[in-house]
């Protein structure tokens, strides 16, 4: 068999693609390496946002694509996403007041929105978002934003993909892809051992490994280069009671997100640094936490120190190398590369790009392979809710309830968790349980029943998989009970009816 479409790399830009691909009528084959998000697309900020400090930098087309995405995206996947207000205090000496109202206008303005309310004044001095905060600050701006549950975006994009026919492989690497024929022949290396593919196209969206593939695995002596930029995180205790965000200008002329996490954390990002070495390894360097937490207590009463730290995660942007002087500047714009030499087989390489314009990227790198597959439909992912999300944006709370009064034996804020990691899909999870017996063995708040949907649905292969990835249960779950998650999933790899790699 000849795919029309092998992808490498299952990250947000590769299963979006494979995605609107496979809608699109093509056979597609998607190869990753290890775990579904794995790399970049698990270690974001969480935010579907039009990224208002990219407007200084006048990239006016990737903000105003983004802020159209934001409604997209909520309405496709509203278990998932959901609005957020942030509040941006005024800094006297920063940017002038003038200044962030006009971005802030052209922020409301330039995405047409329609459902997430416009900016507002906000007196910290009587606002319940002021309490935090240092007695200076006694003015801001409050503006929306979506939050998103990145990684299970990217296994909602791979369902939705496997759904309409293509073939997701997880632990699989491409460790060869070469033009025989006026095609593709592909090597792979995966649990079964080693397999050959061949496909009239690649797409390379290997994110911070799309050069090595270039170079190493495709075999090109000047490959394109990316820009590794590494974005750290904390998680700290929380600070504050309201729901409301905060985005904070630093002196050096970055800012800071504080955002309620988890029920019981915040969440502090981002850094750029320029990252060098392997791009698997990531770490926060105590230079990043130390600027984060000197940040964030540059603006709230209470300082912020490394005892209040209960978990940390770096990821990689692969930007695409523009000649910027600092880390900060590098174009978050995504680029796409065709390699079409005369009579072969061609090859689409992904560059940068941000979570929020995920489906818009994978519209312009179908439009790119477009010509070599005439037959190929249209576009059709603008309209089209992902897996769990065919519910209205605003329809949560009674949904929620609907799910209480069918099952009062489970307790109300694990369906509440359920329903906003599987949406409408959690009736298909939990049918034909009537009782609590029904759920199988417990591990805290994950139930067997749960894991095995996870295991058989969603490529969850090992305990990580769901504690950091499909979850982030890990921040919540006692050590015996993650201790347990990890035998019990290390047995089920090993039991013959487990679900294999794209099954």
């Amino acid at each position: 068999m000849i795919y029309d479409l092998f992808i490498i790399g299952g990250g947000i830009n590769g299963c979006g693609i494979a995605r609107d691909a496979s809608g699109r009528g093509l056979k597609v084959f998607l190869a990753e390496q290890g775990d579904l998000a794995s790399g970049t697309s698990s270690a974001s900020t969480k935010l579907i946002h039009g990224g208002l400090r990219y407007l200084e930098h006048y990239e006016f087309r990737l903000v105003r694509e983004a802020l159209i995405e934001r409604e997209v995206l909520l309405k496709a996947a509203p278990h998932i996403i959901w609005p957020l207000r942030f509040v941006l205090p005024h800094h006297k000496g920063l940017r002038p007041w003038p200044v962030l109202r006009l971005g802030l206008f052209l922020y409301d303005h330039l995405g047409g929105r329609k459902i997430l309310p416009g900016t507002r004044s906000v007196n910290l001095k009587t606002d319940v978002t002021g309490k935090p905060l240092k007695d200076e600050y006694t003015r801001g701006y409050e503006y929306s934003d979506c939050w998103v549950e990145d990684a299970r975006l990217v296994v909602l994009n791979a369902r939705d993909a496997e759904a309409r026919g293509a073939v997701i492989h997880t632990r699989t690497k491409c460790v060869s892809a070469r033009r025989v024929d006026g095609v593709w022949e592909l090597t792979l290396e995966g649990p079964s051992g080693e397999e050959k593919v061949r496909a009239k196209a690649v797409v390379n969206s290997a994110g911070p490994w799309v050069s090595q593939v270039l170079g190493a695995v495709v075999g090109r002596n000047d490959p394109d280069r990316i820009r590794m930029v590494k974005g750290s995180h904390l998680v700290v205790d929380k600070l504050y009671d309201h729901d409301r965000c905060y985005i904070f200008q630093n002196a050096d002329g970055r800012i800071c997100f504080a955002i309620p996490y988890e029920k019981d954390f915040t969440l502090i990002g981002t850094t750029d640094e320029d990252h060098k070495g392997d791009p698997g390894k990531p770490h926060i360097s105590d230079a990043e936490t130390d600027y984060m937490l000197r940040a964030v207590s540059e603006y709230f009463k209470k300082p912020v120190t490394r005892a209040n730290v209960r978990w940390a995660y770096s990821g990689i942007r692969p930007l695409y190398d523009d000649g910027a002087s600092k880390a900060q500047e590098a174009t978050r714009d995504y680029v796409l590369k065709l390699d079409h030499p005369e009579g072969g087989a061609p090859l689409l390489s992904v560059f940068g790009g941000k979570i929020t314009t995920f489906r818009k990227l994978a519209e312009s790198a179908l439009e790119k392979i477009e010509p070599f597959f005439p037959g190929m439909g249209k576009p059709w992912t603008a309209t089209a809710p992902l897996p769990g999300g065919d519910f209205g944006y605003d329809e949560v709370e009674q949904r929620v309830a609907a799910l209480t009064r069918k099952y009062p034996f489970i307790e109300a804020s694990n369906l509440r968790r359920l329903f906003r990691a599987y949406g409408t899909d959690v009736e298909r999870m939990l049918e034909g349980v009537t009782t609590p017996a029904g759920l199988g063995r417990s591990f805290g708040p994950l139930s067997e029943r749960e894991i095995d949907w996870l295991r058989r649905k969603e490529w969850a292969v090992t305990a990580d998989d769901i504690l950091w990835r499909r979850s982030k249960l890990g921040l919540h779950m006692s050590a015996d009970d993650q201790e347990a998650l990890r035998r019990y999933m290390a047995h089920a790899e090993e039991a013959p009816e487990r679900r294999q790699a794209g099954g």
